[in-house]
């Protein structure tokens, strides 16, 4: 499975995650997928985990990521990587996360 070679933003739908949370998906196959997350001020993931890697950079905002129990104030322009199984905490802003897995639903 994988997404189309050219997905340009307009015409990739956002889906509702839920507590002010959306999602775009802007490529993907098994191996990897590139999504934008946006979320409504004031809301935030749950902690939780995944069986793959997720690397993601902050494309506006400065707020809080949590990885491992260990927390840090992000900026514009930053990133973060969390190892597979590693527990995190999603910011309450805005960023885009490139996964190396197929469509995962978190």
């Amino acid at each position: 499975m994988r997404s189309e070679n050219f997905l340009t933003e307009p015409h990739s739908l956002w889906r509702e995650l839920g507590g002010g949370i959306s999602r775009q998906i802007l490529g993907y196959d098994n191996d990897i997928m590139l999504v934008k997350v946006k979320f409504i001020k004031g809301a935030k993931s749950d902690v939780h985990h995944h069986l793959h890697s997720q690397s993601s950079f902050i494309a506006k905002g400065t707020f809080e990521v949590e990885i491992n129990g260990k927390k840090k104030i992000l900026e514009e322009g930053d990133g973060f990587y969390a190892e597979p199984n590693a527990p995190h905490e999603l910011p309450s802003r805005f960023f885009v996360f490139v996964a190396s897995t197929g469509l995962d639903q978190r």
